[in-house]
C-alpha cells in the first residue's frame, strides 16, 4: 500500500513543509489514537523532522547579517548579526 511508508525524505523538505509534517505528527500522537507500532514510527520521523528544522535554522541564522553604517548613517558594509 502507498501513503503513509511513502513519506518523502526528511532532508528534501523545505522548513516550513517539515513544521507542518511536525504538526501532524504531534495531534496525532496527542490524539493517542494511534497504534503502538505506528506511534513509535511516527515520533521517530518527528525527531528527524524536528532536527532537519534546527539544521535549516541554524543554517538561516548564519546567514543573517547586520549593515553597518559609517557615522552620517550610510552603509559602509555588514558583519554577522551577532558580532561573531
Amino acid at each position: 500500500m502507498s501513503g503513509e511508508n511513502e513519506k518523502p525524505e526528511v532532508s528534501s523538505l523545505s522548513f516550513e513543509q517539515a513544521v507542518a509534517e511536525l504538526e501532524t505528527i504531534v495531534a496525532r500522537l496527542e490524539r493517542g489514537d494511534v497504534a503502538l507500532d505506528q506511534s513509535i514510527a511516527i515520533y521517530e520521523r518527528g525527531e528527524a523532522l524536528k532536527k532537519h528544522c534546527e539544521t535549516l535554522l541554524d543554517a538561516a541564522e548564519a546567514r543573517i547579517e547586520k549593515i553597518r553604517l559609517d557615522r552620517n548613517g550610510k552603509p559602509t558594509g555588514t558583519e554577522p548579526l551577532d558580532g561573531g
